[in-house]
């Protein structure tokens, strides 16, 4: 008997309607149980004490009264085979039911999964006639989800993050304001640094080798893979494995200081990288190199303002609550975090920086945003 079965309270019993409507067990509207969702997905962040997600659906069902029904029924019968603890409810109002599985000590994933899955399985074959049986789709989500970074597929479920497109909605005219922006913003600024792109690809093809656009894949919103664009400032052919070692030291917090460091300041950014150009040293520096992002802005695969877009093996190193800053807002240009500290705070600070912009951002705070990204360039400060 594994953990589930041995915490198990609630006993398979007759007739459902009680245990749906009975004073012990009561079930959870959409936006009730969506917000439970998005409550233990920070709950797991915190504890690392992992849930699954189960959802119950009849493909095909048409909304009517006898469809409610059913789906009333199979709420009931969740009740019946999960826990006192477990939580049920829609997950999608006249679609889908869904149960919490929590407070679950995970020896064997395969096997918790399984025992889930044939508990409720067995209770609704048990209960329903063939015929609707046979009808309903099961699917279980376990979080923290695993993520597939050497994927294009964007490696979050949709399923764990309802409230992030119910957010979505809400704030849907805004979003089509930030849109707008965007893409104003964005051809302005690719016509006035037209002239000085120019300059900048002559300057590369003249110094160094290889082409003048460093294309490199990044992750975006909800983990959508997207091609990046900088000029390039590094020599072409040269070992990844010296940056990917150092983040993944930064983003664990390990000392990543090198033959770069200087005494007496703390930087978290890789410095005296020998790959870099004479040229690319000075593109940094001035931030020359992210100006062919404008073009990732229009294509809208990026914002004019938001996160800065990981790598992969970036993404492959982060705990379960990093993961939120990729899920929350589309990745941008400039940020909260590049007009704050940028290099010089540390990687969980660039992360809650992150954070506060997305649950904090306003059309106003992204216009104090770019106002202030000038005189960070300017200043240089963090930048290498």
């Amino acid at each position: 008997m594994n953990s589930y079965e041995r915490g198990r309270a609630t006993k398979l019993s007759d007739p459902i309607l009680e245990s749906v409507h009975g004073p012990q067990r009561i079930t959870l509207e959409e936006e009730s149980f969506r917000r439970v969702i998005a409550i233990e997905r920070k709950r797991t962040e915190r504890s690392k004490a992992p849930f699954i997600l189960m959802l119950l659906e009849v493909p095909g069902l048409q909304r009517n009264d006898k469809a409610d029904t059913l789906l009333d029924v199979v709420m009931g019968l969740l009740l019946c085979a999960s826990r006192d603890t477990d939580i049920v409810g829609w997950y999608k109002k006249h679609v889908s039911v869904g149960a919490l599985f929590t407070g679950l000590a995970v020896d064997d994933k395969e096997m918790l999964l399984t025992t889930i899955l044939t508990r409720v399985s067995n209770t609704l074959r048990n209960e329903l006639p063939l015929e609707q049986f046979s009808r309903i789709s099961i699917t279980l989500h376990l979080f923290p989800d695993d993520w597939e970074h050497d994927k294009t597929e964007r490696p979050s479920n949709p399923a764990l993050y309802p409230d992030l497109s119910t957010n979505d909605k809400v704030r849907f005219p805004v979003l089509i304001m930030k849109r707008g922006i965007d893409i104003v913003g964005g051809l302005l600024m690719a016509m006035l640094v037209a002239p000085v792109c120019l300059l900048i690809a002559l300057a590369i093809k003249s110094t160094s080798k290889g082409p003048v656009l460093f294309r490199q894949q990044r992750v975006g919103r909800h983990g959508r893979q997207f091609t990046f664009l900088k000029f390039r400032s590094m020599y072409v052919n040269n070992d990844h494995s010296v940056h990917k070692e150092f983040v993944t030291k930064l983003i664990s917090n390990e000392d990543t200081r090198g033959p770069g460091h200087r005494e007496g300041a703390v930087v978290y950014k890789l410095t005296g990288d020998k790959r870099i150009t004479a040229v690319g040293k000075f593109l940094r520096r001035t931030s020359l190199d992210e100006l062919p992002q404008f073009i990732n802005v229009l294509k809208g695969d990026m914002s004019l303002v938001g996160p800065r877009p990981p790598i992969p093996y970036e993404l492959a190193a982060y705990q379960t609550w990093h993961r939120r800053r990729v899920l929350e807002v589309k990745p941008g240009i400039t940020g909260l975090w590049q007009v704050t500290g940028r290099s010089t705070v540390d990687f969980d600070e660039m992360v809650r920086l992150d954070l506060r912009y997305a649950t904090t951002w306003t059309p106003m705070l992204d216009l104090k945003i770019l106002l202030r990204t000038p005189i960070a360039v300017i200043k240089g400060s963090g930048a290498y």
